[in-house]
């Protein structure tokens, strides 16, 4: 298939990916999004990577500029932390181009207001939620995958180099 496919990770064990595919037909750009919470395993991960490089389109991806925040325990700081570095080592192994974004710079970008001192997290991400449900009516969209679906749109509008895909040009030894 000929077109560019535009991926949103939300590295977070609660969080999702989702692309967005940009093909032409009939001479107009059409554009499909999906969305999917994160995979339970880890192999899942690298399968549906696999899955998205097999479709033969140009890629890039956005993965969420994420730390460990004040007053996150050391535990669950370790865990996240590990998960952030799986995606990156797994998109580096799947020769999937990508850059880091962060929350701040995307979601200003899109129109969003930035998350007050007196907003509660669960109220900010229902806000995050609605925008992307506004934007893509025809999605179900959760907790879980409304920032990878917003992470995906923000990739869309950027002016950024489309890494070709090393399957159609013979790259891969």
């Amino acid at each position: 298939m000929v077109g560019n496919l535009f991926i949103g990770i939300d590295p977070g064990q609660s969080g999702g990916i989702s692309w967005v595919e940009r093909t032409i037909q009939d001479g107009r750009q059409v554009n499909f999004i999906y969305a999917e919470k994160m995979p339970a395993t880890e192999h899942d991960v690298d399968i549906l990577f696999k899955n998205l490089r097999a479709k033969g389109m140009a890629i890039k991806c956005i993965i969420e500029n994420v730390h460990s925040m004040p007053g996150q325990g050391v535990a669950s700081s370790f865990k996240f932390g590990r998960n952030y570095g799986f995606l990156r080592g797994l998109l580096v192994a799947n020769r999937i181009a990508f850059d880091q974004v962060s929350p701040q710079k995307w979601q200003k970008q899109l129109g969003l207001q930035k998350k007050s001192k007196e907003e509660t997290k669960t109220f900010h991400k229902n806000n995050i939620k609605a925008k992307a449900q506004q934007l893509y009516p025809q999605l179900k969209v959760t907790l879980a995958t409304a920032d990878a679906i917003m992470l995906a749109t923000y990739c869309s509008t950027q002016n950024m180099a489309v890494e070709p895909n090393p399957i159609d040009s013979n790259a891969l030894s």
